[in-house]
């Protein structure tokens, strides 16, 4: 009876002490995000956290943000979902908030790697499009569905098509 009582009190602190050590991993659904105000941003990679969920980049701007006068005329790659790139080019918005430092979500590793797209080094120059929370509260973040950079665009929606 004691060996019994001990191995489910040893057992129990394992799970517990387990439990408190795994991450929290804080995903937002597509849901999340206004989807009807495409937002740009470019800036200088200052963070890199290349996990799953997702892939993250925080994003230093440029005291003056402004829209590229070719972001609409872009070539924008084949994605196995339905996205309109040239009309959501078409919508892209400055983001309305002053914030100097973004958070851009990208997609998680796996669909990364579908694109070929390696791990973004710090310092470098990226250009994203992509959606803020609907009410654009709390922290400055950005989901992106386009990614410019290295003279490449990705389109982290879906796998390429």
């Amino acid at each position: 009876m004691h060996l019994q009582r001990r191995d489910i009190l040893l057992s129990a602190l394992a799970t517990g002490a387990a439990g408190a050590t795994l991450p929290a991993w804080a995903h937002h659904g597509w849901s999340s995000f206004d989807q009807n105000r495409p937002i740009y941003l470019e800036g200088r990679v200052a963070e890199v956290r290349w996990r799953n969920p997702h892939a993250e980049l925080v994003l230093e701007l440029p005291e003056k943000l402004a829209l590229p006068a070719d972001l609409t005329r872009r070539p924008l790659p084949a994605q196995q979902a339905g996205v309109d790139g040239p009309a959501l080019l078409s919508r892209t918005t400055l983001p309305r908030r002053t914030d100097r430092r973004w958070e851009v979500e990208l997609a998680p590793l796996f669909r990364l790697q579908q694109w070929q797209m390696t791990e973004v080094p710090v310092g470098a120059q990226v250009a994203v499009v992509g959606f803020t929370f609907t009410d654009e509260k709390g922290a400055a973040l950005l989901r992106a569905e386009y990614v410019f950079h290295d003279g490449r665009v990705v389109g982290l929606r879906s796998s390429p098509a």
